[in-house]
């Protein structure tokens, strides 16, 4: 018999589509003679179920199979087909925003009883605030950026407060969403409040950061019930401003995979994130992004690094990353020469250990 997979896409945050193309990623990396898959597709209350006979591992989720898609019986997370009642042993959630990164998905699985293949209540609420997420993790020893968090309806301190508290340039971004959209960087007084205007336009609460200068990367991370593992690193060295949705998604980066900075800071970076890992309880794979800020004369210079050993510093804490076939997190797998279809076993399997299939 073969396990029942949902591939739980979409949601209700400007990264829907960027959700179903992670959906399809995560479908053509399944192991398909181990688990019969189904997209499930949530479009605020309308959530829909396309059959694993509808779907094409060499076609990305279209209209033509949307079409054929079956409601979703939410009290019991199944699907009817014909006559025949579809249930699920497990939900691969791969939602960019809410409900699926922040909690709320999760609660309603746990009621159900249905395992799933990431952070739990607590942790998704966690992360999802990178505000509180990172002063959190200040506690134990983790270097963050300066920052002030804003909400709707409060007064906010005016531009020229927070330019003096953060410097310029800063960054502007959605605390509870995502960062390909409503981010700007900042880099005069009086762009600040139209850049928290546009942010406020993804959720009711704003991040403002102090910019760090230095060089950004990536680090993915899985851990089961009898190993760790951690991904090479991957380098992000964007075209724009910053790392903004153009250059996620319409290439204008360039990832380097592994990153070209010295064993002893990627061993470093790697052995932080398996900690917070830990920290936050996390579960299947998690993406951190940090940046590696100078130290003194610690600078690159023709591709390599001299000087002290430098700051590394907490970015963003991914608890859903992105899994098309050009993300990081897949990116990063073949870079370790392993097959992506055995990571998604492993994640999978690991809730199955002392549990039969039935």
């Amino acid at each position: 018999m073969k396990r029942k997979i949902a591939i739980i896409a979409g949601g209700d945050s400007s990264e829907h589509e960027v959700s179903l193309r992670s959906a399809s990623g995560i479908y053509s990396f399944m192991d398909k003679e181990r688990y019969d898959c189904t997209i499930v597709v949530f479009n605020g209350k309308d959530w829909v179920a396309i059959p694993n006979d509808v779907m094409s591992a060499d076609k990305p989720l279209n209209d033509e199979m949307m079409a054929q898609a079956c409601p979703i019986d939410k009290n019991d997370f199944s699907f009817t087909r014909g006559s025949v009642k579809h249930t699920f042993d497990f939900a691969y959630i791969t939602i960019h925003g809410t409900p699926g990164e922040n909690g709320i998905l999760q609660g309603y699985l746990d009621m159900i009883g249905l395992p799933y293949s990431c952070c739990g209540v607590l942790a998704a609420a966690l992360t999802f605030n990178k505000y509180a997420c990172n002063h959190y993790l200040s506690y134990f020893g983790f270097h963050i950026a300066n920052s002030l968090m804003l909400r709707a309806g409060q007064k906010w301190p005016n531009a020229p407060k927070i330019a003096e508290t953060l410097g310029l340039p800063c960054f502007i971004k959605s605390n509870v969403g995502g960062s390909s959209f409503g981010c700007t960087k900042v880099k005069t007084v009086e762009d600040i409040y139209p850049a928290i205007e546009r942010a406020f336009r993804e959720g009711d609460e704003v991040i403002c950061e102090s910019f760090m200068k230095g060089t950004e990367v990536t680090c993915g991370v899985y851990k089961t019930k009898d190993k760790a593992v951690a991904f090479p690193i991957t380098e992000v060295v964007t075209h724009n401003e910053f790392f903004d949705y153009n250059a996620k998604y319409k290439g204008e980066v360039d990832e380097i995979t592994p990153a070209r900075i010295p064993d002893e800071i990627r061993d470093k970076i790697q052995a932080e994130t398996l900690r917070l890992y830990d920290i936050i309880g996390a579960n299947g794979i998690i993406r951190v992004d940090w940046i590696i800020t100078p130290n003194g004369q610690w600078t690159m210079d023709n591709g390599q690094w001299t000087g002290d050993m430098p700051k590394i510093n907490l970015l963003e804490v991914n608890t859903t990353p992105g899994m098309t076939p050009t993300s990081f997190i897949p990116q990063q797998v073949r870079a370790a020469g392993l097959d992506i279809k055995d990571v998604l076993t492993d994640i999978i399997e690991d809730h199955f250990v002392d549990r039969p299939l039935r």
